[in-house]
């Protein structure tokens, strides 16, 4: 009955608990005791050294209080934090020949990070996501603080615990070992049971979050489990960044978590997040925080990528394959941190290729980082075909990068964002090759975005790369065909119709193959004349008769004021037109826009782009 003979972390160790004041909490809650329930667990479990074990919903800051807790309370005493999802059966424990008195010995190398140098806590989290070799070691750790032939208490440890959230939704196994259970004591959260309200506070101290815990507290209990103070958090960080609350609900299987209790048959009920967060819109603007909360934001994926570089956050951005996602990501961090992402396709990373356990020269296992990761230079990562995992274990490393910015618990110097590139389940009616998320996997990003082809701005790409070709192509893209037969044309397909186009080759080969001979269901006819220089109208030949056109243009005024056809061709090609064809023709389109009927000339500034918008407002008001 004997627990581990523990040495006890000096009562002088323990401080006394600062009060910070926030705009929320200019005084301390009434019922603040200098910590939350899991804080006192914890001092507990230190105290009479017994091994603790948590369980808990995902999001309700159970790793945040342990990191919190003990830098706060705790002089010199380091947390160690273990992901237990993330182990290999090496970086643990492994053995290895070492010399010895001039001969080679096989000993049991630790690994590096249970050798602190000074008094440590261990948390071991997600324990219950660990393989089956993982399980054995850790189950060691727990019973009687020892790994292999290493005592952890003679290491400096004095405190371990194991976390976890205990759903089959979200967990590999349970644990149902009574010898083992025997061994710990195990305590079950809620979000009651964590100081999330007063680290939220501490967050966004400058604004008063009253509003916002009300809002939440009013939930019923279901609701308040899908919002968890983890995406509650990522619906502020949208918010106040000026983007749609709604991007800080996570993307579970693809679809936008919906905030939607159960039915008395069991059936799910309405979703209730748009009024949700319009209530939480609301209180923030109560409070004076400027939350415009848009139902659209031109060039979303480029403006949400920059905020991401700014404030350090992770991105999840959700798009139809070809779009162009990942090529607008690469140039927006080239542009703002003058070189390339780190880039991983995750289809072909291996762990290998993130990080590897190896000896050390002082009898230790190290975790060596791929050389990408290393040094203090400014660095971003794309997560390509972020769905598409190779094997659960490199997915299951990810989850310690996008949440705990670390890799094998070493941080990543220089971090500025991580942006996660995916497809959706199905597309066109076809479903797509992708795997299957937890909440608690969704809910790790800041933003979840959902993006369309007329989303990513990649049409000016393809003319400043492939000119007056890709200029005729886009005209047959945006007028010849359906939305469904735009849909089937991706960005990627474009530049295939455009390089065999250059080449000669037949432009049927570029569509998308659906097999035995068949290809995307699109007719390329109108493509084909267009490229044979048969005459059509685009921004070019208006320029090119600019003076012909201001005239029809006015007959058109004059005949009715909702213009004629002349009147509706003009429109559509200058709303068609990107921004750099609209600039080399800039003093046609400053003839002609005027002319056009009021109703017309609104739509050219309505939902668009800040630089298209600047670029009419200066056409529509110089003399």
């Amino acid at each position: 009955m004997r627990g581990p003979d523990v040495t006890i972390a000096p009562a002088e160790l323990r401080g006394t608990p600062r009060w910070r004041p926030t705009a929320t909490y200019p005084e301390p809650p009434r019922d603040w005791t200098g910590g939350s329930a899991l804080a006192g667990f914890i001092d507990a479990m230190i105290d009479l050294g017994i091994t603790g074990q948590v369980f808990g919903e995902h999001g309700i800051g159970k790793t945040s209080t342990f990191f919190t807790h003990v830098r706060e309370a705790y002089d010199g005493v380091r947390l160690v934090y273990v992901p237990a999802a993330n182990l290999t059966p090496d970086d643990l424990l492994v053995n290895a020949p070492v010399k010895q008195d001039g001969e080679l010995v096989l000993r049991q190398l630790i690994m590096r990070r249970l050798k602190p140098g000074r008094p440590f806590v261990l948390l071991i989290d997600d324990s219950l996501q660990a393989g089956d070799t993982i399980q054995s070691q850790l189950m060691q750790v727990a019973c009687s603080w020892t790994l292999g032939e290493h005592d952890l208490r003679a290491l400096g440890c004095v405190g371990v615990f194991l976390t976890d959230n205990e759903s089959l939704n979200e967990t590999a196994a349970r644990r149902s070992d009574l010898a083992i259970l025997d061994r710990m004591a195990t305590l079950q959260v809620t979000a009651a049971d964590t100081a999330w309200r007063v680290a939220l506070a501490r967050r966004f101290r400058d604004l008063d979050l009253t509003g916002v815990f009300r809002v939440w507290a009013s939930l019923p209990a279901e609701l308040r489990r899908l919002l968890s103070p983890r995406t509650l958090e990522h619906v502020l960080d949208c918010a106040l960044a000026g983007f749609p609350l709604i991007w800080g609900l996570p993307l579970l299987n693809g679809d936008r978590l919906a905030l939607a209790g159960t039915t008395g048959d069991g059936t799910p009920g309405a979703d209730e997040a748009p009024a949700i967060l319009e209530r939480i819109a609301g209180e923030l603007r109560r409070a004076g925080a400027d939350v415009p909360d848009p139902a659209h934001v031109p060039d979303a994926v480029r403006r949400a990528v920059r905020t991401a570089l700014r404030n350090r956050w992770t991105v999840l951005v959700q798009g139809p394959p070809g779009c162009g996602k990942t090529e607008v990501v690469k140039e927006v961090v080239r542009e703002e941190l003058g070189g390339d992402p780190l880039y991983f396709s995750l289809p072909v990373t291996n762990v290998e290729d993130l990080c590897a356990p190896v000896p050390t020269t002082d009898g230790t296992l190290d975790n060596l980082l791929a050389q990408s990761f290393t040094g203090p230079d400014d660095k971003a990562i794309v997560w390509d075909e972020y769905n598409r995992p190779k094997d659960k274990a490199t997915f299951a490393r990810l989850m310690e990068i996008t949440q705990e910015w670390s890799l094998a618990g070493r941080r990543i110097e220089g971090l500025r964002a991580q942006i996660a590139l995916q497809n959706p389940p199905y597309h066109l009616g076809r479903k797509l090759l992708v795997a299957r998320n937890t909440i608690a996997q969704a809910s790790r990003f800041t933003v979840s975005l959902q993006v369309t082809p007329d989303d990513i701005p990649a049409n000016e790409w393809l003319i400043g790369r492939y000119g007056r070709v890709a200029e005729t192509v886009l005209e047959w893209w945006k007028n010849d065909i359906d939305d469904e037969g735009r849909a089937w044309i991706t960005k990627r397909t474009l530049e295939r119709l455009i390089k065999l186009h250059g080449r000669g080759m037949p432009l049927e080969l570029a569509k998308i193959y659906l097999g035995d001979g068949e290809y995307a269901p699109v007719p390329l006819t109108a493509l084909e004349a267009r490229l044979a220089s048969r005459q059509v109208t685009g921004l070019r030949e208006l320029a090119g008769d600019v003076d012909a056109w201001v005239e029809r243009l006015r007959q058109a005024a004059d005949e009715s004021p909702e213009g004629t056809d002349s009147t509706d061709i003009v429109h559509r090609v200058l709303a068609n037109s990107e921004l750099p064809q609209l600039r080399e023709h800039r003093d046609a389109v400053a003839r002609l826009a005027p002319l056009l009927p009021p109703k017309l000339k609104a739509t050219y500034l309505i939902g668009s782009d800040a630089d298209r918008q600047r670029f009419w407002i200066e056409v529509f008001t110089q003399r």
